[in-house]
């Protein structure tokens, strides 16, 4: 990969970071005061993405 290409894709990084900051920032705002804490759906989701990868590496095998 040439340098330019490196800058670019930094520079691209840092501008989606610059663009999502404020959106995630009130989310997690929003989540901390929240009144019912789902940490079933999080677990789910962490499940069936480790499923996932796992199902990924057992196809590569």
């Amino acid at each position: 990969m040439e340098l330019w290409q490196k800058i670019l894709m930094a520079v691209m990084g840092i501008a989606i970071l610059f663009f999502l900051f404020p959106g995630i920032k009130a989310s997690m705002e929003r989540s901390k005061n929240a009144e019912e804490k789902h940490w079933g759906t999080a677990l789910l989701l962490a499940a069936a993405l480790i499923a996932f990868v796992v199902f990924l590496v057992s196809t590569l095998q």
